[in-house]
C-alpha cells in the first residue's frame, strides 16, 4: 500500500458526537460529497458496522467496494479493502480524535490504490481533495 495521505480539521463537539455521526455510515450520502450509497453488511457486538459496502463517484471515477471496519470507542476507526471495485484495487483509511482546546480534532488518513496507472503526485492530490472535502463536510454535519 502507498504512502497515506492526511489532513486535520478541529470540529466544536466532543468526540463521541463526532463518533456517532462517523460510525451512522448509512448517513453518508447526505453530507459527504462523492458517496452515492452505503450499505452495512455486518454489524459488531458495539452495533457498529464490522463491513459496509461503499458506492462513490469520484471524479472520473465511479466504484463500489467492500470495506472492513475497526473501532476504537470513540477514539478511532480505521478501515481497509476487503472486496475490490472494478477501479479501486487498494484502500485503507483512518479517522482519529483527539480532544483539544474548543473540540475535538479529526484526522483522515486515506491511500487509495487504483487499477489505471496513475502517478504518485496525483494520486496523493486526489487523495486530499476526497480528505479534505470528507472533513469540511463532517464539520458542517456535527456544527450544523
Amino acid at each position: 500500500m502507498a504512502d497515506r495521505t492526511s489532513s486535520s480539521i478541529t470540529i466544536e463537539a466532543d468526540r463521541a458526537e463526532i463518533m456517532a455521526v462517523i460510525a451512522d455510515l448509512e448517513s453518508y450520502p447526505s453530507w459527504a460529497s462523492g458517496i452515492r450509497e452505503v450499505t452495512v453488511e455486518e454489524t459488531g457486538p458495539d452495533g457498529r458496522a464490522s463491513r459496509a459496502r461503499l458506492t462513490f463517484d469520484g471524479g472520473p471515477f465511479s466504484d463500489t467496494v467492500g470495506l472492513a471496519y475497526q473501532w476504537d470507542g470513540d477514539e478511532q476507526v480505521r478501515w481497509e479493502l476487503v472486496d475490490k471495485g472494478s477501479v479501486v484495487t487498494g484502500l485503507h483509511g483512518s479517522y482519529r480524535l483527539a480532544p483539544v482546546d474548543g473540540g475535538t480534532e479529526v484526522t483522515y488518513e486515506l491511500a487509495v490504490d487504483v487499477r489505471v496507472p496513475m502517478i504518485g503526485m496525483v494520486r496523493r492530490k486526489a487523495e486530499k481533495r476526497i480528505i479534505d472535502s470528507a472533513l469540511k463536510g463532517l464539520k458542517r454535519r456535527v456544527e450544523g
